[in-house]
């Protein structure tokens, strides 16, 4: 969640000094953004076991399908190949492992018991009965960010930069009548 804090903040000031504004991205026709808004509020519902993996896969399957509607705009294709990395790790192992390691190099040792005994349905401390390590959150980004990330939140992290960016430097087009009017008159 602190990336987003930090990464959206960065894609908004690269925004501006390419000459973006934002309130360009404002006008951006976005599709269905009532799911998206679903699917990231139901990673919040405090819920484990059986019924929090399915509430989890819920989630995912809301975004996949927003970002595919999208996929057209800037940066939605690569959001959905993140979200559906992070779908395919997490559907196989009813929840995304996290490493050690990442743990640890983020400065959040202070989590490994809760990952450990917690056995929640988001995020639990990756073992060897895990499947798609390479896929799990791996990468550890330290202070002031303290988050473990995997390949997918990195794709997709980065496929929603490029969306502000491209958004916030995106010109009204005229309207065909404005443009005709004004090419007669010259």
């Amino acid at each position: 969640m602190r990336l987003v804090l930090i990464s959206f903040p960065l894609a908004i000031a690269a925004g501006y000094l390419l000459g973006g504004r934002l309130q360009n991205l404002g006008s951006t026709r976005f599709r269905h953004g009532w799911a998206g808004l679903a699917g990231v509020a139901l990673q919040f519902v405090p819920a484990g076991g059986t019924l929090g993996a399915l509430i989890l896969l819920g989630s995912f399957g809301l975004l996949v399908f927003v970002a595919a509607v999208n996929r057209r705009l800037p940066g939605f294709a690569l959001i959905l190949v993140g979200l559906c990395l992070n779908l395919l790790v997490i559907a196989v192992n009813q929840g995304m492992p996290v490493t050690r390691a990442a743990i640890v190099a983020s400065g959040q040792e202070e989590t490994l018991d809760d990952l450990r005994t917690a056995g929640g349905s988001k995020h639990h401390l990756a073992t060897d009965d895990d499947h798609l390590l390479l896929l799990a959150d791996r990468i550890g980004i330290p202070f002031p960010v303290e988050q473990a990330v995997s390949v997918g939140d990195v794709a997709a992290y980065a496929g929603a930069m490029w969306f502000v960016v491209a958004g916030m430097r995106r010109r009204d087009q005229e309207a065909p009548a404005d443009a005709l009017a004004a090419g007669t008159a010259a």
